[in-house]
């Protein structure tokens, strides 16, 4: 057995000598085991770091000052000398009285020294251990006073350690210390690496002696050196400035024998500031705050590389840790939100703000955990430092001035023309671009003639190569735009760079970044022209690539002919019989053209060219062979040009892009027939009709609540009488064929499913019904099926919101010849705030929270007669959370939504429903991330229980997270609040002006007063059309009469003849109108359509009927409907239209108003009775499922729940009460008295004075503002009246 070898100094300790062959070993030999103080010398590294030599760059102190060099020093021979010096610094948190320290470096005896005053070691036996307590924990391993970790301290030793160490890595350790308490003092010196100890000398002393001093030698030959080299000496030295810094002017520190000049951390801030001024030309800035007793913090800027000097406990952190992330967070948090406010285009990111900064700290820290023994780094959790270090205000706003912000503008410029450039274009003979169509001199000396065509997509590539086989491929190249190009104005370098299309455009023109170009001589074509519709997507798309090039290169506008567009008609009109064209190039053009017609436009066929794939090869060639007619040139004429296009695509000039839209006048068009266009003219003429369809396109109307899209499916809705169910891909082709809808099908069948959903969150109302998988709440719809696979139809509610006889008073739009959606339709209530909105557009955005339709019934009501209406919270059907007003202001109300929770037990807690929009598998990642947090989790387990419709979560917490979380508050801990607010409730109102409204009785109120003039509109229109129905019933049966008496002869005669007799005999007539010019386009009006219109007003003017119709009603009549019956039916059809016209002329609008609104009570109803069997359905599976899984049905401890919003009956008052019957029975109902804003409730006006409707002239009168000047006309009003 081989011997055990004694203690040695020197680097192979306790390491036998290498045998010849291992295989000779006996087991004993291999397997070997150590004591701790024989492990400590065999395996240095593992405690005090490598003690091998090593080079690195760091500050030391030399010369009078800090100087940044590379320092060649053993690790474990610093880590032992610092283990003493931070055992004396450790002494004044012990005894704050401590005023003293005092270091030692003798570097010819090979001696250090470190002394303190303040508390002494205790000179007494331990008890347990049976030694003098200085012996036990200088010559003790693993003895400690820090052991204790319930008790939060401030000091840096930690593992028991530390000043041993440093007695094993020293041939000579004297430990020295007077107990002022004990009134004794002691010595001891340790030996051979702490394998000798002398007795200990004890001898007396005063009671005002307190102070500990250590005196060692350190073992050189372990650390491979024979005395103690300059490079230790200055990063020792260096150490004890780090002390005096952190401990402050309160202690007193000396190196041998001098006193350090440093009473603050500031003072020693400025140490390594003076060292770094000296290569600069102006001083580094400082920001200092003392945040606390526990925190110190001073910031200055670097160049480029974050650097930090950072204390814990006053050990030197090199490596930094979590205390310096804690603080430069902070900071750089703060700086990047400045910087990319002011650059939009900077992105810089929180660690390019970091390589900016020099933070020193000086922090006190309870129980600091480290990465190692050598303490480098600090790892402790920032929620276990025990304090907060909260940098004020004042001192981020110091470091923003500081030059840190420009300093990161000017890296983020660099960064981003350095990337730019790697897209870089040059002037070469060929350049390989999918799909470009190259010119043959591009890129060559004749390059400045050539030009390259840019067209929107690849159908218009070949109509303008068609139109280059007319011209030549010498000059002309083509490419095609793959849809809009980006906004580069503020886009980030990452978007541009990754951006292929604008890599492209570099490429084939040769554009060099930040080149100022006088000419086009070096680039590869001289003229760009762009090539798109003739819509507003093809202006945006111009606009966007002047933005471009201005954006990059704005010399380049103000070349002559650079920048080109290549316009198309709109319109052509061919004479059927000349087949003359005629083209047009705007709408207001045509538009012109028409009117001159006079509606007589029989000889001309009309086609309409809505984009550049509608022209044909053919006309592709006509176009390129007059080009002097289709290219208009770009000009640039003042700086105002520049302004246009900044006002128009800049974020910067939001608040003048509204006023620029505010200011926008219908009918504004640019002149196609001027050969150049100024970019401002393009910007106001032309681009400002794209801007302002896309904000119609985003933010409904105050009057229906629908946006253009919406509109058009629902006017095709009810087009088709959508009745009976239709497939979802389907319909959105036949609202594409008759609304013209001109943008991708996919969108339209997202909007039909977004209008079809009754998911919580979504529509209050919906217009469609879902007959499929429309989406959930579990992911906010996203999870709706392709729609190929689902079906929808009209809601019932749907046609009793927007009553069909309102049909006839809208105003219905005409597009490419065709009858569209009209304006906007005339709901009964204000459907914006039933099913709510949100939207951006161009300078604006909206968000209009949903409302309670029962609510808003009310409120009508409460409007009809006279009161003023009750104000209403946001309100979403099915949510049983709490929706309270948690602020108020001048702009609007700011509502704070809560989900609902429950506790189980002690450590259980249920959560039962969410914030309205805050989707159940969101939330339940969320969960997840709370479980599934790897320091130590906040969720021990979690389990669902939901439903598509509902929301059942039972978590299970440890008794100490509960209590934290109540502590906290559930709803906080949980995320189950969210806040709305109804501050930015824009809408188009009833004019199409865009208007912002500060409350949602201010939108009721508008709309009340839009809506009560429609319903006066509507009778006097229903009373007129049943009058014009009598009188042509009438006619029918005088005429069958006439026949079957042989007075009127129909066979074998001219139909001249005929309606000649007709008209003397005094027939009404009811000619059928011309069809308008349009309606030559094929297709552009149904059969359907046509028939709707045969029968008409009887009007005088012959301009817009068809001469010789005005009797059809009567000569196209069956043969079978000329008998003794059919007169006898048509007679009983005039006594229910006589029953009905007096029943309406009696009726008031107001009546009419309520009628309506009771029909909506009802649909109201029905959607409450289906919610509730539903959310009783929902109830019993989910109690099964419960019960199944053993899990409980009922929580100890309810959450307090508020009512979201009182259901309001539909009987408001007993005034409404009375209307409401008044209006079934005689209709004998007071009128209206419009309301004065939200005053309080008018006086109704008296019974007796009811809208004098005994004034309306008699039927008799009425009927005979028809006569068209007949007697025959008034004979039969005679035989009416008689009859009646």
């Amino acid at each position: 057995m081989a011997t055990k070898l004694p203690l040695q100094t020197s680097n192979n300790a306790n390491v036998p000598k290498p045998r010849a062959a291992a295989a000779g070993k006996t087991i004993e030999e291999m397997y070997q085991k150590k004591s701790q103080l024989e492990h400590i010398l065999l395996r240095p590294d593992t405690y005090i770091g490598s003690i091998e030599k090593h080079t690195q760059t760091l500050w030391v102190y030399e010369n009078e000052e800090m100087v940044s060099r590379p320092v060649t020093y053993v690790p474990g021979l610093y880590k032992i000398f610092d283990e003493i010096l931070v055992n004396a610094a450790d002494n004044k948190q012990r005894d704050p009285s401590m005023d003293s320290l005092q270091v030692v470096i003798d570097v010819e005896q090979n001696l250090i020294s470190v002394c303190n005053t303040g508390d002494g070691v205790p000179v007494e036996i331990h008890q347990e251990e049976g030694v003098y307590v200085p012996e036990m924990i200088f010559g003790h391993l693993l003895t400690s006073s820090n052991y204790d970790d319930n008790v939060k301290k401030t000091t840096g030793g930690r593992n028991g350690y530390g000043a041993k160490l440093t007695n094993i890595f020293s041939t000579e350790f004297i430990i020295e210390t007077a107990d002022g308490k004990r009134l004794k003092k002691y010595k001891q010196v340790f030996e051979n690496n702490m394998g000798k100890k002398s007795e200990p000398v004890i001898t007396k002393c005063n009671k005002s002696e307190n102070w500990t001093k250590v005196t060692f030698k350190p073992d050189l030959t372990k650390f491979s050196m024979t005395e103690l080299e300059s490079d230790v000496v200055a990063l020792m030295s260096k150490r004890v400035f780090d002390i005096a810094g952190c401990l402050g002017k309160s202690v007193k520190v000396e190196l041998n024998g001098k006193r350090i000049p440093v009473k603050s951390f500031s003072d020693y801030v400025d140490l390594y500031l003076r060292a770094a001024n000296k290569s600069r030309t102006e001083p580094l800035p400082r920001m200092t705050e003392k945040v606390n007793d526990r925190w110190e913090v001073c910031v200055s800027v670097s160049d480029g590389q974050f650097q930090q000097v950072s204390f814990v406990n006053s050990i030197a952190t090199i490596k930094g840790g979590t205390h310096v992330d804690y603080v430069t967070s902070q900071i750089t948090n703060h700086i990047v939100g400045i910087v990319n406010k002011k650059s939009k285009t900077a992105n810089v990111k929180a660690h390019n703000v970091k390589n900016h900064l020099w933070v020193f700290v000086n922090a006190l820290i309870d129980n600091p955990a480290f990465d190692s023994q050598t303490k480098e780094t600090l790892t402790l959790r920032q929620s276990s430092f025990g304090s907060k270090c909260e940098l004020s205000k004042d001192l981020l706003k110091k470091v923003e001035k500081s030059g840190v912000v420009e300093n990161l503008l000017s890296w983020a410029d660099f960064k981003q023309s350095k990337d730019l450039k790697k897209t870089d274009g040059a002037k070469t003979g060929r350049v390989f671009v999918e799909k470009l169509s190259d010119a043959n001199e591009a890129g060559g000396k004749n390059s400045q003639k050539c030009t390259l065509i840019l067209t929107e997509g690849d159908s218009a590539k070949s109509l303008a190569m068609a139109g280059v086989s007319v011209v030549g491929h010498d000059y002309y190249g083509v490419f095609p735009l793959r849809g809009k190009l980006l906004n580069v104005r503020e886009a980030s370098t990452t978007q541009i760079t990754n951006n292929k299309e604008i890599e492209n455009l570099k490429k084939i023109l040769g554009l060099k970044q930040h080149m100022k170009y006088e000419n086009v001589n070096s680039l590869r074509y001289g003229h760009m022209m762009i090539m798109t519709d003739q819509d507003h997507d093809g202006s945006h798309i111009k606009g966007l690539l002047i933005n471009f090039i201005h954006s990059f290169w704005p010399s380049l506008l103000k070349v002559p002919s650079f920048l080109v567009e290549f316009i198309t008609p709109i319109v052509k009109a061919t004479n059927k019989k000349t087949k003359r064209v005629l083209s047009f190039y705007s709408m207001p053009e045509y538009e012109d053209w028409k009117e001159s017609l006079r509606g007589n436009a029989t000889g001309w066929e009309i086609k309409y060219y809505k984009g550049l794939g509608t022209s044909d090869a053919k006309e592709g060639k006509e176009y390129f062979s007059n080009l002097s007619l289709h290219k208009k040139d770009f000009v640039w004429e003042d700086e105002q040009d520049g302004e246009a296009i900044e006002l128009a695509f800049s974020k910067k000039k939001i608040e003048a892009r509204k006023n620029w839209l505010s200011n926008y006048v219908p009918g504004t068009h640019l002149d196609q027939k001027e050969p150049k266009i100024t970019y401002s003219d393009f910007v106001n003429k032309e681009l400002i009709l794209f801007s302002m369809a896309d904000l119609q396109r985003s933010i409904p109307s105050m009057v229906d609540g629908l946006k253009p899209g919406q509109r058009k499916i629902l006017f095709s809705a009810f087009k088709k009488n959508l009745v009976k169910e239709m497939k979802v891909a389907q319909f959105s082709g036949y609202v594409a064929e008759h609304s013209a809808y001109h943008h991708g099908e996919q969108s339209l069948g997202s909007t039909i499913i977004g209008m079809a959903q009754d998911y919580l969150g979504s529509n209050n109302i919906n217009l469609l019904k879902p007959k499929g998988q429309f989406g959930t709440r579990a992911s906010g719809g996203k999870d709706a099926a392709s729609t190929r696979y689902i079906f929808t139809v009209l809601s019932p509610a749907t046609r009793v919101l927007y009553p069909k006889d309102d049909d006839v008073l809208l105003d219905y739009l005409n597009e490419d010849g065709q009858k569209i959606e009209p304006t906007w339709y005339m709901p009964i209530i204000p459907t914006v705030l039933v099913n709510g909105s949100e939207g951006i557009g161009t300078g604006w955005s909206t968000f209009i929270p949903n409302y309670n339709p029962r609510e808003i019934v009310a409120n009508i009501r409460r409007l009809i007669n006279g009161e003023s209406v009750v104000p209403m919270d946001p309100w979403y059907r099915g949510f049983k959370g709490t929706i309270e007003k948690s602020a108020s202001k001048e702009g609007g109300c700011t509502y704070t939504i809560s989900g609902l929770y429950e506790e189980v037990d002690d450590t259980t807690i249920r959560i039962t429903e969410l914030p309205i929009r805050r989707w159940t598998d969101d939330y339940k990642q969320f969960l997840e991330s709370m479980k599934a947090d790897n320091g130590a989790p906040f969720i021990q387990d979690i389990r669902a229980y939901n439903d598509h419709a509902s929301v059942d979560f039972d978590i299970k917490l440890s008794e100490e997270n509960m209590l934290e979380a109540r502590q906290e508050g559930f709803l906080k801990k949980f995320k189950l609040t969210t806040t709305i607010s109804t501050s930015n409730m824009h809408l188009f109102d009833k004019k199409g002006v865009i208007k912002k409204y500060a409350s949602p009785e201010q939108i009721l109120e508008e709309f009340f007063d839009l809506r009560n003039e429609y319903y006066e509109k509507r009778k006097e229109t229903m009373l007129k059309n049943m009058e014009l129905e009598l009188l042509k019933l009438e006619n029918k049966v005088k005429f069958i009469l006439g026949v079957l008496s042989g007075e009127i002869i129909v066979n074998n005669r001219k139909k001249a003849d005929l309606v000649e007799e007709l008209r003397q005999r005094g027939f009404t007539p009811f000619p059928k109108k011309i069809m308008p010019v349009e309606a030559a386009v094929a297709g552009a009006i149904d059969a359907a359509e046509e028939s709707e219109e045969s029968s008409v007003d009887p009007v005088d003017s012959a301009d817009a009927y068809i001469p010789g119709s005005e009797y059809d009603y009567l000569l196209a009549m069956a043969i079978g409907s000329l008998t003794i019956e059919k007169v006898q039916e048509l007679c009983e059809d005039r006594d229910k239209m006589l029953e009905a016209v007096e029943d309406l002329r009696k009726t008031t609008p107001r009546a009419l108003w309520l009628r309506d609104l009771d029909s909506l009570d009802k649909e109201l109803d029905k959607l409450d009775q289906a919610d509730a069997k539903a959310e009783i359905e929902r109830k019993v599976a989910q109690e099964k499922i419960r019960a199944k899984s053993g899990a409980p049905l009922k929580g100890r401890k309810q959450a307090p729940k508020k009512p979201v919003a009182k259901k309001t009956t539909k009987k408001v008052s007993e005034s409404e009460t009375t209307e409401a019957s008044a209006m079934d029975t005689d209709y004998n109902v007071a009128e209206v008295v419009k309301p004065k804003g939200r005053q309080g409730a008018k006086k109704k006006a008296p019974a007796a004075k009811e809208v004098e409707e005994d004034d309306m002239l008699d039927l008799a009168q009425r009927l005979a503002q028809y006569n068209f000047g007949s007697t025959s006309s008034k004979l039969t009003i005679t035989f009416l009246i008689k009859k009646h």
